[in-house]
This record gives structure tokens, sequence and C-alpha cells, in this order.
């Protein structure tokens, strides 16, 4: 079962980077169609990212007491129903709203996934298979924004989100006639839906909330490299959208290698020494980042590399870190997967899209923006695992 559970839940699992990295291309002439700033169609990112996270703790329960397939379906059927409302879009405010709809079915589908391999597999082959699901994620950035591109070019932006129905209702039919429940007979689905009491277990674990942090900072400094990366390179450096795509296409190639190299590097070092070599990989991409804004480059090219070439390191420690930090902080929770998904997600996309949409009213550049949080948080996290007292905090867990 595993080995054909694994395809369906890759495939699931791209909805929504799709809804992220598609229309990337098209912040400009979505921003002049709109006759709103590009920093106002920037904000949709976050605006879905926080519908992601919020929506986890609302949803996360139902995949604990409905069952996983229910609740893949619903959220396929929303994706579809709201990709197809940011289509039809003639006021400013419509995409807004599709793109909070759009966030809370791109967090069911991922709540499923995630909960399926909890379901499925033991934490140890859990942090490998977490790797690979993160690794089909990084495919779409490679090709999307590309793809998303050239969709603009020839049909105009809202064809990106036409795209996206026509993704979900092939999803559709895939989960409807080939995802198997996967939700355990031991599942705690017992009592009110929504209760401290629930959630108290999952909050209360410091081993949890440690590596929940963890996958906040790695995802709120993705979320600001994708969301600033349009705005800087087509609005501030003035390269074409296609080679934005081309160069936002390499670097997530590299994330894809580094994604599906993570499994190997995790099972030789284990979960923890990965974790803590991706942190210093990002902090080592916040310093490059920064320096390499020092010199005069000759042209936007130069510059565009200057302004990558760090987040392609980043991009390979975040790969690193998210296969080992979400099957640390969910190894506790067997019985109670689902909210404990939930959970981990909630504080991992709505802390992420907080804080990058904090850095966004500041008026400090994309490569400040992008180089200063991110440096301070990994630098912090990598502290905390330094200090011996704190040990309970981000040692290995025993296997339940």
């Amino acid at each position: 079962m595993p080995v054909k559970l694994l395809p369906i839940l890759m495939s699931l699992v791209l909805l929504s980077p799709l809804a992220i990295d598609i229309y990337l291309p098209s912040i400009p002439a979505m921003a002049r169609d709109f006759s709103v700033s590009s920093g106002a169609v920037q904000s949709t990112l976050v605006l879905f990212l926080f519908a992601m996270g919020v929506g986890q703790i609302l949803i996360g329960p139902l995949a604990d007491r409905f069952g996983r397939r229910p609740v893949a379906l619903f959220g396929i059927l929303l994706y579809v129903a709201s990709s197809l409302l940011a289509a039809a879009a003639l006021e400013f405010e419509w995409l807004q709203l599709a793109r909070l709809l759009q966030g809370l079915a791109a967090c069911s589908t991922s709540i499923v996934a995630f909960s399926a391999v909890r379901d499925r597999f033991s934490p140890a082959e859990g942090a490998r298979i977490y790797s690979y699901l993160n690794g089909a994620i990084c495919v779409v950035p490679a090709l999307a924004p590309t793809l998303g591109g050239l969709l603009a070019l020839q049909f105009g932006w809202r064809s990106t989100f036409a795209f996206m129905a026509l993704y979900g209702l092939l999803m559709l039919l895939v989960v409807g006639y080939r995802l198997p429940e996967t939700r355990p007979a031991n599942t705690d689905s017992q009592g009110r839906l929504y209760s401290w009491a629930r959630y108290k277990p999952v909050l209360a674990n410091s081993h949890f909330m440690f590596y929940a942090l963890t996958c906040m900072a790695a995802m709120a400094a993705i979320l600001s490299y994708v969301s600033y990366s349009p705005v800087w390179l087509i609005g501030k450096l003035g390269v074409s959208e296609l080679t934005f795509s081309g160069l936002f296409g390499l670097n997530a190639l590299i994330n894809v290698i580094a994604c599906f190299a993570a499994p190997v590097v995790t099972k030789r070092l284990g979960n923890r020494p990965t974790v803590i070599v991706a942190l210093w990989l990002m902090t080592l991409a916040a310093l490059l980042e920064l320096v390499l804004q020092l010199p005069v480059w000759s042209g936007p090219l130069a510059a565009s590399f200057a302004f990558m070439l760090p987040m392609m390191l980043l991009c390979v420690g975040f790969a690193l870190l998210l296969g080992p930090a979400t099957s640390m902080a969910l190894a506790p929770f067997g019985e109670r997967a689902g909210t404990a998904t939930a959970m981990l997600g909630f504080i991992q996309m709505s802390g992420a899209s907080v804080i990058a949409a904090l850095v966004q009213v500041t008026p400090m550049p994309a490569p400040l923006a992008l180089g200063l949080p991110m440096g301070a948080m990994a630098f912090l996290l990598l502290g905390v695992m330094g200090m011996k007292h704190l040990s309970h905090w981000h040692r290995e867990p025993l296997s339940d």
C-alpha cells in the first residue's frame, strides 16, 4: 500500500505550490490590470499562505473525525471553484477573496497528504517520505513560472488560474478513484471537534514547538524570497518575465535535486544533525545575500545573479530542513496525527505569513528584507540547539 500511496500524495501536494508559483511572472501585469501596486498583488501570496495556516486548525480535526478522503475531496472542489473565481475576478477584492479560499482548499489537501504519511510510515521512514513530498513540491517552482509566463503571453494572466482549475479537476478524479482511507483505527476522534483539550497536548510539547518554529522560520524565508523576487527582478532590475522564469526555474531545479538528495543525507546524518546543517546553510545564505549587494554590478543580469545565488543556497537549506523537522515535530502524535499536522501547519504557515507581511511594510529593499530576518532567525535557532539545558527541546525522540 505505501508504494502505491506515494505517487498519489506527491500529486496531491502540488496543488499548493501551483497556486503560488504559476502566476509570479504576471504580478506586474496583474497590478496594471487592477490599477493597484505590485506590492498589493504581492500580498495575495501572503493571504494565500495565511489562509492555509488558519485553515489547518479548522480542517485538521475534520480529518481525524471524518477521515482523510472526505477532507481531500472537499479541498479539491473548493480549489477548483476558487481558481475559477480568481480567473473571472474584475475587482481586486474578488481576487483577494479567491486567494483566501484557495488557501483553505490547499490546506485541506496538504493535511491529508502529510497525515497519510504519519498514518502509514514510521517516524524514521516518514522523514524520507516527507522529503520526497517536498521534492515533488519543489518541481513546481522549476516549471510553473515558465508555464505561467507562456500562458500569460498567449492568453493573459487569467489563463494561469484556469490551468489551476483544470489540474484540480484531474486530481478530483485521481483522489476519487485511487486514494484509500488511511486514518488509523486508534485515531482520537471523540469529544468536541474544536476544543482546547484537543490542541493542548500538542502545544504543551516543547519538542513539537521547537521544530514547528524551525519550520516557520524556514517557510518565512522562502515566502519572502518568492514574494520579493518578481518585484525586485522584474520591477527593480528590469529583467523580462521569461528571464525571471529562467532564473527562478534554475533555482527551483537546484531545489528539486536537493529535495531528492535530502532523504539520503537524513539517513546518513540523522534528523537532528541534518536540521543543524540546514540552519547553517540558511545563515550562510543570509550573509552572502547581504555581501553580494555591496559591489556595483555592470548590468541587470549580473545583479540578478547576485540576488539569486544566495537564494539557491537558502533553497538547499530549506530542502534539507523540512523533512526531518516535520518528522520530529509529529513523531509523538500517532494517535492524533491530523490535529498535530494541522497545528504544525498553522504555526508554520500563518507565522511565516505574518513575518513576511511585517517585513513587507518596512522600507528595506529586497536583499536586506531577505537577508536580515533570515539570518537572525536561523542563528537564534542554532543558538538554542547549542544549549545543553534545552536539549529536551530538540533531541531525537523515541519512536512510538
